[in-house]
């Protein structure tokens, strides 16, 4: 802490200034308009109190040395800081922009003043060392006789094999898309996420000594069973991709889709790759159902492909602007956020409950259209594809946390729905076929503490086996599941890699 009253001097919170709305919009490069880098970011780390007890640590998953990198930005000490932060993060040019910065929730300083720009840092410093060629391969000292296969390329898989790469075990990562990345590269849209980030640092795994195999389904090109046979352990780090579905009137009509059905197809355009389902918003009434940060994502996409007009419906009431009385520091509050998306347009209809799809002209007959300015060109269709959804105020009630208004309901025009409601669990049809492993309640895989399935040699980590969850939480898990891995492959010798933290230590004080 180089100086004691640096947050008593700076008590003013810097954001990164954002491209201009009418700008941004027409094209799918990131939406800032400055980097991190910037003559106030040394003077917004002073801000940072260097805590006793720094609970920005606990609140990070990963146990990042907030107050280090801090102090080191606040010097401009670019390599200190990028060695302080990769002892403990992988991919921080990714958590620097997409993680919703669980440390800052938990930030000393956030308590009376805005938190410390924890995000902004971490990004900042991995920004410099790209550019100041401080990031370097580093490939392991000797080889181990050791294999292992990490299936799915996601930040779960990538942060487990690049650790145990870096042990020397020799690692193959398989991915069913054609490039590596998961839903890092097709799920979140280039303007969150700029896919160069994955590709550089791919490369970097690359010169270490890992190896990437892109176009093949382990269950289907490659049995899970021979999967098994050929390698020493196997990582399993398939997401939770099984989309949650809703169960209403009129969904077997064209044009309703899952999100991810949606938003990869975007960005396989955008990289000149055939789309797979070829969907696209251009000229549509686009209903999103669900106001989290995958129905964000759709609304910023139909946006950019030119939709007539967004909605996004939210069962949840609007959140509040401040912590409410329930949520105390340091726990994790849930406070409205207005992303990047939201600025450029759509509308969001919050406490609101879908009834059923519309697709015919008398069921469109039976309520009034809402909006009818917004409702030009919504004409009913005999053919099977949906055209409005009916929907209806939600309120606490003695029955229920979403009770419905009597009154209420009306019918908003549509032409593409995304159903945006979260994911159930993995994909594990042919894992079960062929290499039977336990499962939890909720259809995860199930695993120890120390990520091992019910199979021997075969490990579980990310949200393929807690469900589905953050960024941040994935690379941490990952990181501990390589150490996991490497403790069984190399348990009569001395681990490279840190003890595991175990599946069950998780703060108690962030979300699921």
């Amino acid at each position: 802490m180089g100086d004691p009253r640096g947050f008593l001097k700076v008590r003013t919170r810097r954001e990164l200034a954002e491209r201009p709305i009418e700008e941004r919009i027409k094209d799918w490069f990131d939406v800032h308009a400055e980097s991190g880098l910037q003559p106030w970011t040394r003077e917004q780390a002073a801000r940072c109190m260097d805590c006793g007890t720094p609970f920005c640590m606990t609140g990070c998953p990963l146990g990042n040395v907030i107050p280090e990198f801090n102090d080191l930005v606040r010097q401009g000490k670019w390599e200190d800081a990028y060695n302080r932060l990769s002892q403990t993060n992988n991919f921080p040019e990714v958590t620097g922009r997409i993680c919703p910065a669980l440390c800052e929730q938990a930030c000393v300083l956030g308590i009376h003043q805005p938190p410390t720009m924890i995000k902004n840092d971490e990004c900042t410093i991995i920004d410099q060392a790209w550019d100041l060629d401080y990031v370097k391969p580093l490939p392991p000292q000797r080889l181990t006789d050791q294999t292992v296969a990490v299936v799915g390329s996601g930040p779960a898989g990538l942060a487990a094999a690049q650790q145990l790469t870096r042990a020397g075990h020799t690692v193959v990562v398989y991915e069913k898309d054609d490039a590596i990345g998961g839903l890092m590269r097709y799920g979140i849209p280039n303007f969150k996420l700029e896919k160069g980030l994955i590709d550089r640092r791919v490369e970097q795994m690359e010169a270490e000594g890992t190896r990437f195999r892109t176009n093949v389904e382990i269950g289907k090109d490659i049995s899970w069973d021979e999967l098994r046979d050929r390698y020493d352990a196997v990582v399993v780090a398939i997401g939770s991709r099984v989309p949650r579905d809703m169960k209403i009137p009129g969904r077997e009509l064209d044009g309703i889709h899952f999100a991810l059905d949606f938003l990869p197809d975007a960005t396989r355009r955008v990289f000149g790759v055939k789309p797979v389902n070829d969907i696209t918003a251009k000229g549509k009434h686009v209903v999103v159902i669900g106001g989290g940060d995958t129905g964000s994502d759709c609304l910023g996409t139909s946006i950019r492909q030119g939709a007539k007009d967004v909605t996004v419906l939210q069962i949840m009431p609007k959140e509040p602007e401040t912590r409410p009385a329930n949520q105390p520091w340091p726990t994790f509050a849930r406070t409205y956020q207005k992303t990047t998306s939201m600025a450029e347009g759509g509308t969001y209809l919050y406490s609101t409950d879908s009834v059923n799809f519309v697709g015919s002209e008398e069921e469109q007959s039976k309520v009034t259209i809402e909006n009818s300015a917004t409702a030009e060109g919504f004409v009913a269709d005999e053919h099977g594809h949906v055209t409005g959804l009916k929907i209806v105020n939600v309120a606490p009630g003695e029955n229920g946390p979403f009770t419905r208004q009597p009154g209420t309901e009306r019918v908003i025009p549509a032409d593409l729905v995304l159903i945006s409601v979260g994911f159930l669990h993995p994909d594990t049809t042919t894992l079960l076929d062929q290499l039977p492993v336990e499962l939890d309640k909720r259809g995860n895989i199930a695993r120890n503490d120390n990520f091992a399935t019910s199979q021997d040699g075969v490990f579980v980590c990310g949200d393929a086996g807690r469900g589905q969850s953050l960024v941040v939480w994935a690379i941490a898990e990952g990181r501990s599941c390589a150490a996991a891995v490497d403790e069984y492959l190399s348990s009569e010798q001395t681990s490279e890699l840190p003890a595991p933290i175990k599946a069950s230590d998780r703060p108690m004080m962030l979300p699921r």
